[in-house]
């Protein structure tokens, strides 16, 4: 799958969230911003980083009428876990065969060290109330990068 780019339609998607309850793209068309972005592993320092920030931030987000939801691998289980031990505010969502990944073109081979592997690959996707993507990031750093997302949608409000 290639890299998804500005001003596209965002790829539909459906996944379970750590109570196992299907959520949808759909789900918030019409009425939400959505900040959907993929990490490497629940409870791994980047990880737990980049979520306690949009954490500390989900009020923010959520008077700018938007959702933070976070997609890895991880399943159900480890999902609950890890917002239980750090008291996140995100959705969660378990994409444990891979499809979200694969449709957001999040799962890359990567090479460190001379050795390849696949692996998700920390990106974050802005998707406004009409389905359009209005950001999509590769490669992201997850230091400040909470911050930095909701300047972005910040923005979008003020336009």
């Amino acid at each position: 799958m290639s890299q998804l780019e500005k001003n596209q339609e965002a790829p539909f998607f459906r996944a379970v969230n750590q109570h196992n309850k299907p959520v949808y793209l759909a789900d918030y068309q019409g009425e939400k911003n959505i900040v959907l972005y993929f990490y490497p592993k629940d409870d791994t320092p980047g990880c737990t980083i980049e979520a306690n920030d949009f954490t500390g931030l989900a009020e923010e987000f959520a008077a700018l009428d938007t959702v933070v939801i976070g997609v890895s691998k991880d399943d159900c289980e480890s999902h609950r876990a890890f917002i239980a031990k750090y008291g996140l505010n995100v959705q969660l969502l378990a994409d444990t065969d891979g499809t979200l990944c694969d449709s957001y073109g999040t799962w890359q081979e990567v090479e460190k060290d001379g050795v390849k592997k696949w692996k998700i690959v920390r990106s974050t996707f802005i998707i406004d109330k009409d389905g359009k993507l209005v950001e999509a990031m590769y490669g992201v750093n997850h230091e400040g990068h909470a911050q930095a997302v909701l300047d972005i949608v910040k923005g979008l409000a003020a336009a």
